[in-house]
């Protein structure tokens, strides 16, 4: 753990020009040539695809691959962010799980509001089980939107009695658009990056009227039951720490075998920042481990139940 490491990212995100509330056509351009401006690694190798009609980036990095796929969605609060600029995050986790990750350009708000990315999200799946994937095969992963994107894809597939994937991970979700958890405020002064303000904003966009929630927009507020081994990791320096939080006490009610890690002073999805924090690599590790686990040893878990469980808020 290095907290030089942490204070210099931390100045980092402070001074960055990115306002996830802001403009959303500038703000996507500002957030693009962020991500930008940290090539590629020449070793990491792309190719466009289309998943049951929705666009891709398959990622596959090292010499080596193991049987199945990692299904992925990047951050962006619903309205910023694309598959090509998740590449780099999506190829570290390609290197440590020796699978190919499928990075999905699910379609933004506020021209495509829910539940379009569910649905964008659900078409690529299918798309993945239609070319011969075997669900057992599949691990699902995100983080910040994309996080809360992946559970809420878990319920739609619970919910229509489809093969569960094996596992799925999640890296700071935002899980809950309700605007009412505590840590919103609590640590607003610590987070770098976000702001309550800003959320609320992407949150109207892709809401556009829709009950914040719905199990499918909040699914750390749905029941859970049924759902696949599950790992969450979170930074204690952001505002979505009660997201992560509710989402792990709520599968572990709801009997969901659920691993939560937590990060002191890390700030939000610090796992981008692996190259130059210890704590982004370490938890990186734990993340490819989780999944190479579970797609390793198929979890019989991952079977749907008999008769699909509604998803309920609280």
């Amino acid at each position: 753990m290095s907290r030089s490491q942490l204070q210099q990212i931390t100045e980092l995100l402070r001074s960055s020009p990115l306002d996830l509330g802001g403009d959303v056509t500038v703000m996507r351009q500002v957030f693009d040539e962020m991500l930008a401006a940290t090539p590629v690694p020449p070793e990491v190798r792309t190719k466009p695809v289309t998943l049951g009609g929705v666009p891709a980036i398959e990622v596959v990095a090292g010499p080596d691959t193991g049987p199945g796929a990692i299904l992925y969605f990047h951050g962006g609060g619903y309205a910023l962010g694309s598959a090509a600029r998740s590449v780099n995050l999506a190829a570290d986790i390609a290197r440590r799980t020796h699978r190919p990750v499928y990075t999905v350009d699910y379609r933004l708000a506020p021209e495509h509001p829910y539940p379009a990315a569910v649905d964008d999200a659900d078409s690529a799946y299918r798309g993945l089980l239609d070319d011969g994937l075997p669900a057992h095969a599949i691990a699902i992963a995100g983080e910040s939107a994309g996080g809360g994107l992946a559970v809420a894809l878990l319920l739609r597939l619970r919910d229509q009695a489809l093969p569960l994937p094996a596992a799925a991970a999640v890296m700071s979700p935002w899980a809950d658009l309700t605007g009412t958890a505590d840590s919103l405020r609590s640590r607003a002064d610590l987070d770098a990056s976000l702001t309550r303000e800003a959320l609320a904003v992407r949150a109207a966009d892709y809401l556009a009227g829709a009950d914040p929630r719905d199990p499918y927009a909040s699914p750390a507020r749905a029941d859970l039951s049924g759902l696949p081994p599950l790992l969450v990791q979170v930074g204690t320096a952001e505002i979505l720490l009660d997201d992560a939080l509710h989402l792990a006490a709520r599968a572990a009610r709801d009997d969901v075998s659920v691993t939560l890690e937590t990060f002191p002073a890390a700030p939000h999805v610090f796992q981008g920042f692996a190259a130059v924090l210890d704590e982004g690599r370490d938890a990186l590790d734990r993340l490819g481990a989780f999944i190479r686990t579970h797609l390793d040893t198929p979890n019989p878990s991952a079977t749907p139940p008999v008769a699909p469980v509604p998803s309920t808020t609280a």
